[in-house]
């Protein structure tokens, strides 16, 4: 018999092994994600560092965000569609109650929900109104507290004040962050996926936002525009981009907006002395946009004055806006 045969025989005569049971593969988790919370409590930067994009603009202007906007974390595990919404607030005019009226709505129909607070100080009189809400609507999503600006005061006063906010709503889980510096960031993700629900992707897996780029555009004329203008002036703006087309070559793109404000008064502040403020918005959305591009992008810049248009519904409607 030879060498080979002598091996095969000694093989057959072993007892069969068992065959090892196959790892099964992790389900594939997938849901939409509502932020809540109050203005300028940071909930864009922090969509905007797990995603690890520049999808929502920011400022440090309350109120900044002003419709929902899906920002897509995709990873071979899962995938988060975040909602960033409008930061829920008493409102004064119809734009505002339209605005807490979007942040309401997602939250209803959101699979988790991230109340987002500013842990450097107590709570406020917004943060018992979600609260209220959260209760009052008894909302099936898990209520996840994400403490943000951890970074912004002394650990001791973080503590006192999570305290105070983790007494207001019997949450799911509780994460303390910083959104600015990247801090426990990837536990809050981790701990999202954990309550979502296995599924297939909602959004294909390069894809990053849902928002339409002529809107994109719009929002970044309006960051430059709330960074450079006075304080009065900022809820007052509101951004169109009336045409927005490839530019005479392939390599270029063209975009005409309408900057509108509320009063004659403040057209001014907007245009600056010799336009150079307005100059200087139409720089830095420039340089904005043609990095989100690849293009080099020739934008022209218009202000106009549509009076009260936060109370006209009419006005509303035709940007978009359900009122």
């Amino acid at each position: 018999m030879s060498p080979a045969r002598k091996v095969n025989a000694r093989q057959a005569d072993k007892p069969a092994r068992a065959a090892k049971p196959a790892t099964p593969e992790p389900e594939f988790r997938s849901g939409i994600v509502s932020l809540l919370g109050r203005p300028n409590v940071g909930k864009s930067t922090l969509v905007n560092s797990i995603v690890r994009s520049r999808v929502a603009i920011t400022s440090p202007r309350p109120q900044t965000t002003r419709g929902r906007i899906f920002a897509i974390r995709t990873t071979p595990e899962h995938q988060i569609v975040f909602a960033d919404t409008p930061g829920f607030h008493r409102a004064t005019d119809v734009f505002g109650t339209a605005m807490v009226g979007v942040a309401k709505e997602e939250s209803r129909g959101a699979d988790v929900i991230l109340y987002t607070v500013d842990v450097s100080e107590p709570p406020h009189q917004e943060d018992e109104d979600i609260v209220k809400f959260l209760g009052k609507h008894k909302l099936e999503a898990p209520v996840i507290l994400v403490a943000n600006k951890i970074d912004k005061v002394a650990p001791d006063v973080v503590n006192a004040n999570l305290e105070q906010f983790k007494a207001l709503f019997p949450f799911t889980s509780v994460f303390p962050v910083s959104a600015a510096i990247g801090s426990g960031l990837q536990q809050l993700e981790n701990g999202i996926a954990e309550h979502l629900q296995p599924g297939p992707m909602l959004f294909p897996p390069d894809m990053i936002t849902d928002q339409d780029p002529r809107i994109q555009a719009a929002e970044i004329v309006r960051e430059k525009a709330l960074m450079l203008t006075r304080q009065e002036v900022p809820h007052a703006i509101a951004v169109e981009i009336e045409e927005y087309r490839e530019g005479k070559t392939p390599e270029t793109w063209y975009m005409r907006g309408i900057i509108y404000v509320e009063r004659e008064s403040q057209k001014p502040i907007v245009v600056g002395k010799g336009g150079e403020r307005l100059k200087k918005i139409g720089t830095l959305a420039r340089q904005d946009l043609q990095a989100s591009l690849g293009k080099k992008v020739f934008l022209e810049l218009w202000v106009k004055v549509k009076e009260d248009w936060r109370q006209r519904r009419d006005v509303l409607r035709s940007w978009g806006f359900r009122v």
